[in-house]
Formats: C-alpha cells, sequence, structure tokens
C-alpha cells in the first residue's frame, strides 16, 4: 500500500437566487439564444448580501463532512481557494475554521483563480502525505458576482457564485490522488483580469476578459495537461471514467474532449445550471456527479482547470 489523500466526503452550496437567462436579459442586452449558442448557460446562482464567500465555503464544507462521517474536529488543515475573499486578510479560511467551531488547526487562502481548487488540492495532498495533517478540507468558493460589470454583456453572463468541499484522509490506501501537475504563466496577464486591487488603484475592480484569445489557450492547455497527469499516474486516456473539467464554457468543453479523443458522455457538465463559478466550479461539479451516482467507488476521475494568469492544472484519482 501507499500512503494517499483519499476523497472521504464531498459536498457544495449554493445561493438561494437562481438568474436565468431570460431573467438577466430583462437588464442586460442579451438574449438566451445568445447566451445558450456561445456557452451553454442556461441559469446561474447569485449571492445575496448575507452570503459571502465564506458563507458559501462553510456550507460546503458542512456537507463534505457530514458526507464523510468526519466531526469537524479532526480537520487539522483547511486550504480555500478563491479570488473572492470576504476580506484583504485574515484568510476566508480562518473564518470558516471559526464557523466550524475549531479551536486550532491549519487553515489559509490560495489564490490562482479558476485553477485554485487544483492548486489547493495539490498543497493538501502534499501536506497529507508529507504528515503535516491527518485530515484536510479543500474547498473552492466564489462570489463574482461581487466583481463583474454588469454592463459588459459579453462578460457577465458567464459567471456565478457557489463552493464545493472535499475532506481528504490519509491513508494506506489503492485509491485517492495519484497524480497532480500544475502550470503557469504570467505574460498573458492582459487578457483576463480584475482592474483593481489593494496595491495600485485600492479599489475591488472589475472583471476584464479577451474571450477570443482564452478560448485559444484554454482548449491547448486543457489538453496537454490532462495528458501530463495520464502519464504521470502510468495511465491512458482509455482508462479515465470521468473527467470533471473546470465549467467555462460548454464549447471549451466539447473542444476539449474531441482533442483528448475523449466520449462527451465522459465528462461531468453541469455549466448550463451555474455557469462559471471559478474555484468552486471543479468541487461543484464533482459533488453533483457523486451524490447522482455518476461517479462511484473505485472510477478513475480526472480533474482540471485554467484561469488567469494564466494558471492551469490537471488531477488524476481513484475515488
Amino acid at each position: 500500500m501507499t500512503l494517499r489523500s483519499i476523497i472521504a466526503g464531498t459536498g457544495s452550496a449554493l445561493p438561494k437566487r437562481q438568474v436565468s437567462n431570460a431573467e438577466l436579459a430583462a437588464s442586460v442586452d442579451t438574449t438566451d439564444e445568445w447566451i445558450v449558442e456561445r456557452t451553454g448557460i442556461r441559469n446561474r446562482h447569485i449571492a445575496e448580501a448575507s452570503e459571502t464567500t465564506a458563507t458559501l465555503a462553510h456550507d460546503a464544507a458542512r456537507q463534505a463532512l457530514e458526507h464523510s462521517g468526519i466531526e469537524a474536529g479532526e480537520i487539522g488543515l483547511i486550504v480555500l481557494a478563491t479570488a473572492t475573499p470576504d476580506q484583504t486578510f485574515p484568510s476566508s479560511a480562518t473564518k470558516v475554521q471559526a464557523m466550524l467551531g475549531i479551536p486550532d488547526c491549519i487553515a489559509f487562502d490560495v489564490h490562482a483563480v479558476c485553477t485554485g481548487f487544483l492548486y489547493a488540492l495539490t498543497i493538501a495532498d502534499s501536506m497529507l502525505r508529507s504528515g503535516s495533517a491527518k485530515t484536510a478540507l479543500v474547498i473552492g468558493s466564489e462570489t463574482f458576482s461581487r466583481i463583474l460589470d454588469w454592463e459588459d454583456r459579453a462578460t457577465c453572463v458567464l459567471f456565478g457564485d457557489g463552493a464545493g468541499a472535499l475532506v481528504l484522509r490519509a491513508e494506506d490506501s489503492e485509491r485517492g490522488i495519484l497524480a497532480t501537475k500544475l502550470h503557469a504563466d504570467g505574460r498573458h496577464n492582459e487578457l483576463l483580469f480584475v482592474d483593481g486591487g489593494p496595491s495600485t488603484t485600492q479599489t475591488v475592480g472589475k472583471l476584464r476578459m479577451k474571450g477570443r484569445e482564452v478560448f485559444r489557450h484554454a482548449v491547448v492547455n486543457l489538453a496537454d495537461v490532462l495528458n501530463e497527469v495520464l502519464a504521470d499516474a502510468g495511465l491512458e486516456a482509455g482508462d479515465i471514467d470521468w473527467v470533471v473539467p473546470h465549467q467555462a464554457n460548454a464549447r471549451i468543453l466539447d473542444a476539449t474532449a474531441r482533442k483528448l479523443g475523449l466520449p462527451p458522455e465522459k465528462v461531468v457538465v453541469t455549466v448550463d445550471r451555474h455557469a462559471n463559478t471559478s474555484a468552486a466550479s471543479v468541487p461543484l461539479a464533482l459533488d453533483t456527479a457523486v451524490r447522482d451516482g455518476r461517479i462511484k467507488r473505485g472510477d478513475l476521475v480526472v480533474l482540471e482547470a485554467m484561469g488567469g494568469g494564466f494558471t492551469w492544472g490537471a488531477a488524476a484519482l481513484r475515488y
């Protein structure tokens, strides 16, 4: 046996308010047909004032703990991936720690935008295998609606709010995380960014994106990193039971699957219901597929994502 980080439980949380394309079209210069044709998105959840990145993260974490049968007090590590924290500091992870009633554990945020959950998962896996903790919460949580320019119809229709969480436990097992691969290339900052920050403008800023260029990079980078992580795990594309991708755009999902020669029925798709929830999208989609019975114990699952930076990454695991 080998010490690995196994997934003991999954959970997710979505804001109560759902916004359909038709409702959005009442205030934004767009139509349901335009959005569906270009993105595959039909619905998104938008956080109310009382719903924050930390509260959504807490709700997803609670659900993951219940699914795992593990008590909050057993958690020794919380890694929360987000680009929309409640405060500049302290970390939203420490807020979740307090809400869960955990008096002491390692807790911090990771910021790699849409790839943030893959970064958080990789860090938690390394820390568990090194003995820094035995059990971890890995969370992706976002309230991207707070940084959208609602007059920019090309971007505001793409995003939603939500959270997803995993409970990881270090065990001698054939299951668990088999390999991870991460990348970043800061030369492409201007293609996807927020035009604000405490060190520059002292404002939160709004999201800006050159969608066509991002699409082109995404298809190439995601196919490459999936092949890399499979090679590291000693696997081939034909071994995959499920791909759980970052839910950015249905066309990116389709193009990536074709490039890898994967049948579309092996790709978990939730972008139509949740839109792009950034760092929350991978764990949210994973939890959806676990709870509806598609992903079963023993299945080989590959997670992948790409986001601003650019950052991109993948993980291969035996659920």
